[in-house]
């Protein structure tokens, strides 16, 4: 008995290690990409030329102020954050409300008025985007940050919904009950008991349509056609086209891209992490 248990043990350990082993190969799989940009981006022009996939065999900042001033990244940062922090709002806000009142609501066609939102999840971009831009001319929104902000948010409002429903759902009746028999309103019962109770699955959201807003090219390079307010990630596109051989400020425009988001997941990873799950336990 204690040989076979002996044996299951090493066995146990075995299949552990290999799971470590495979798990770590994949990180750095994955990592690598990220690594050697931010090498390439941070390397002297010439060493990247010579040792185009040396990690850090030099430093230097001169990609990253080309891409800055000739790339004219900096307003492209500024124009990200004038797109992605105002469509995020707005679908956090609308969201939150909305899967307030088809979870806690009782009002009529409840049913079929979510089931009609949820449907925007099924309806592609693609098919909507041409009338859309015609649409948005016609009103005289084409090329205006308002314009652009209302198309993301518009975007991500039925996934904003459908997530915060599962949250709101899972809280019981009672509290509801027990603070109008306070006399509280129903805003007040909104904003000062049930609210708080879902904070990460609203932080998740939010950080999830920032992410996802930060990183839209299709909206930006569609209904921004002047490139007036052109974000990073059109701007990144431009500046691919013209310098196609020049690595090392394409790298560093790839950096100043990609490192507010990072930063962004990385200081907000456990709330996102507990959002998730909890919404994915709740729906």
């Amino acid at each position: 008995m204690s040989h076979r248990t002996a044996g299951s043990s090493t066995r146990g350990r075995l299949l552990l290690t290999g799971k470590h082993l495979l798990l770590l190969g994949l990180s750095a799989l994955m990592l690598f990409p990220l690594v050697l940009t931010v090498s390439t981006a941070l390397k002297t022009g010439n060493d990247v030329k010579v040792n185009p996939f040396g990690l850090f065999s030099s430093f230097s900042t001169e990609n990253v102020e080309k891409a800055w001033t000739v790339g004219d990244f900096g307003s492209y940062v500024v124009n990200s954050f004038l797109l992605s922090v105002p469509s995020t709002l707005l679908v956090v806000v609308l969201s939150t409300m909305a899967g307030y009142a088809f979870a806690r609501l009782p009002f009529p066609g409840r049913s079929l008025l979510f089931y009609l939102v949820v449907l925007g999840l099924l309806v592609p971009f693609f098919t909507y985007m041409i009338p859309l831009y015609f649409q948005l001319r016609s009103m005289g929104l084409l090329d205006s940050l308002l314009g652009v902000n209302l198309v993301l948010a518009s975007t991500g409002l039925s996934f904003g919904t459908f997530f915060m429903r599962a949250f709101f759902s899972d809280l019981p009746v009672e509290l509801d009950q027990a603070a109008r028999m306070d006399g509280a309103s129903e805003w007040q019962i909104f904003l000062k008991v049930i609210l708080p109770l879902v904070s990460s699955g609203i932080g998740a959201l939010a950080v999830f349509t920032f992410l996802q807003n930060w990183n839209n090219f299709l909206v930006p390079l569609l209904y921004i056609p002047s490139g007036e307010h052109r974000p990073l990630t059109t701007g990144l596109y431009l500046f691919l086209g013209g310098r196609s051989i020049d690595i090392g400020p394409l790298a560093a425009g790839t950096l100043i891209t990609i490192l507010p988001v990072v930063v962004l997941f990385v200081a907000m990873q456990k709330q996102v992490t507990q959002g998730f799950l909890s919404g994915a336990i709740k729906g």
